[in-house]
């Protein structure tokens, strides 16, 4: 009982009889904690992105980790979270080369003591900078994450961080639809085959019809693009009746080496087509601070 209670951060331990100097020692100690905690505390406006795949295999996990690693990078570096909603087969850990302690089973079980000092004892930390919320991985008896859960986790969440990327899956159950009702920006993600094109209309409509997301906080992202793809842009267009928002190119090779490495594409292969894509995406969704360009002094100048 000891360890478990060590392990979901518990920091304080009071015998019996308890004795009021040792409970105001502690309640001091916790204040210190709290008042070094501060940058962690202060409060922001952060966006959350719902990553959700119109079949599975489309590539959620991959757009998940990558859009995350290029939002880190980005020059005014902001403070990113993934969040992993793959109960079973979640995959984040894998791709980042990362051995998490907990996942949100943890919260799960120890909702009513959700704040900012537990979930940071909670989160991993990736060496990019990214902290890491990764899903159980396995049926192991964990209560699954209500919508009442997934609004306080959320929430605090977006005061903490300045984006966070939630691997949705392909999962439409009550605790996914709570979280894309939540989100500033869906990326729905499909590829160009007649099936993932039918489940993404399918998607679109429901999630606009039934109210959960307006349209245009919708993005329809072509992953895995082939410029001689028997189904062309312009018929995946017509087919969901939505626009497309981004195309991502098909770079098999040096996507597979990323995952099988456990780093993100950029530190694979950093001038390659499908990091650049990745890069322009983020910067056209969350335009990030430029410098502004050095004044050249010449003979033209006014």
């Amino acid at each position: 009982m000891l360890m478990q209670a060590i392990r979901i951060g518990v920091k304080e331990f009071f015998p019996q009889p308890i004795k009021r100097s040792e409970v105001e020692q502690a309640l001091k100690r916790f204040k210190e904690r709290r008042a070094h905690a501060a940058p962690v505390i202060h409060q922001k406006s952060g966006k959350l992105i719902s990553v959700i795949g119109s079949k599975g295999g489309v590539g959620t996990t991959t757009i998940s980790v990558n859009l995350a690693m290029t939002l880190a990078e980005q020059e005014n570096v902001p403070s990113v979270a993934i969040l992993d909603m793959n109960t079973l087969f979640g995959e984040i850990p894998l791709f980042l080369e990362i051995s998490p302690k907990y996942h949100w089973g943890e919260i799960t079980k120890n909702i009513e003591r959700l704040d900012d000092t537990f979930l940071m004892n909670v989160l991993s930390k990736h060496s990019s900078g990214v902290h890491v919320l990764p899903s159980p991985g396995y049926l192991n008896g964990h209560q699954a994450p209500t919508s009442h859960i997934m609004e306080r986790l959320l929430g605090l969440m977006k005061r903490m961080f300045d984006y966070v990327i939630i691997d949705c899956g392909q999962s439409t159950d009550e605790t996914a639809l709570k979280t894309i009702q939540m989100s500033d920006e869906v990326l729905l993600i499909s590829v160009l085959s007649l099936p993932c094109l039918a489940n993404t209309n399918k998607l679109l409509r429901s999630f606009i019809e039934l109210g959960y997301v307006r349209k245009e906080r919708i993005k329809v992202v072509m992953n895995r693009y082939i410029n001689k793809s028997e189904i062309t842009l312009q018929d995946a267009k017509k087919g969901i009746g939505h626009d497309l928002f981004w195309i991502i190119p098909n770079d098999y090779g040096t996507t597979m080496s990323a995952i099988n490495n456990g780093k993100p594409l950029s530190k694979i292969a950093p001038r390659s087509k499908i990091v650049k894509s990745f890069e322009e995406m983020a910067e056209i969704m969350f335009p990030g601070k430029k410098a502004e360009p050095k004044k050249k002094w010449g003979i033209f100048n006014r």
